[in-house]
């Protein structure tokens, strides 16, 4: 039962992350010639230039070649689930042409289509899965240039569809506007995928070390580790906790050091992808 249920949220997260992508491309980026990229990009380009055709149809297209490589080199699951999220948008994309465009201002049909976009493709990649097209090639890169964020490599990859899309409309407004689009599309999608992966390390200076990293571990089941420092001004020996933490345990912390010391210096800063017992583990795949 507990393994149907991981299938199905699985499932919904692919799914739900198309159909927002898709709600973004079909209300705010097409009715401004506008596009995030990537192959359903490609496919409004080749529509406008053959004129006929579906954008939705061509993306599903396109894939075939790509999926084999992904499969290939991805694994199973990242292959069904970009399977599943490939099949997903297309239909999302057809489906949502019965919904009335956005007729907005071209600036905010970019930043809209660009946030819609990347909370879309943001939940896929958390999935482990993709879109298909683009998505897979942008995977593959990820996977040889492991210490540059997804998002950044979306905004090199899709770089070269949207001067393609300023050339077909031709004109230099819309070259701009999808660059808004595309910043927009790549920091929500590393929002997504890195953000919810964020944790705290603090470094504690208080005279009750022991008091303070035993309730740590009694009260919020966090291992704790000494580092050994000086007082600048009052040249004594002391030990420094650091200690890694949920975000949502910020708060309790605070309290139960301040409670044993009032007069504790705590210092928070953002750790991201914390590795270890209690935290995630590494993974090769991961992003």
């Amino acid at each position: 039962m507990k393994r149907q249920w991981k299938i199905l949220l699985w499932l919904a997260e692919i799914v739900g992350g198309c159909a927002i992508f898709a709600l973004g491309f079909d209300l705010f980026l097409i009715p401004n010639d506008l596009n995030a990229g990537g192959l359903s990009g490609l496919a409004m380009i080749v529509v406008e230039v053959i004129g006929h055709g579906s954008v939705g149809f061509l993306t599903l297209v396109a894939n075939i070649p790509l999926f084999l490589v992904g499969w290939k080199q991805l694994g199973r699951r990242f292959f069904v689930g970009s399977l599943i999220g490939s099949v997903a948008l297309s239909a999302f994309v057809e489906l949502f042409t019965i919904l009335p465009g956005v007729q907005t201002d071209p600036m905010l049909g970019a930043l809209y289509g660009g946030l819609f976009c990347g909370v879309g493709s943001g939940l896929v990649f958390l999935s482990g899965a993709s879109t298909g097209g683009a998505d897979i090639v942008v995977r593959l890169l990820k996977q040889r240039f492991r210490h540059v964020p997804l998002g950044k490599i979306f905004m090199a990859f899709d770089g070269v569809v949207i001067l393609l899309t300023a050339v077909t409309f031709h004109n230099v407004n819309t070259l701009l506007y999808c660059g808004i689009t595309l910043f927009c599309c790549s920091q929500l999608v590393d929002a997504v995928v890195y953000h919810f992966d964020y944790s705290k390390v603090a470094l504690i200076i208080t005279s009750k070390y022991d008091e303070v990293a035993e309730v740590i571990g009694t009260k919020l089941y966090r291992g704790v580790t000494f580092l050994y420092g000086q007082g600048s001004y009052s040249g004594k020996d002391t030990k420094v906790i650091l200690t890694a933490i949920k975000r949502q345990q910020v708060a309790d912390l605070k309290e139960l050091v301040v409670t044993i010391d009032p007069n504790a210096f705590i210092i928070l800063q953002e750790s991201h992808q914390v590795l270890g017992d209690g935290f995630a583990r590494y993974s090769r795949d991961s992003l």
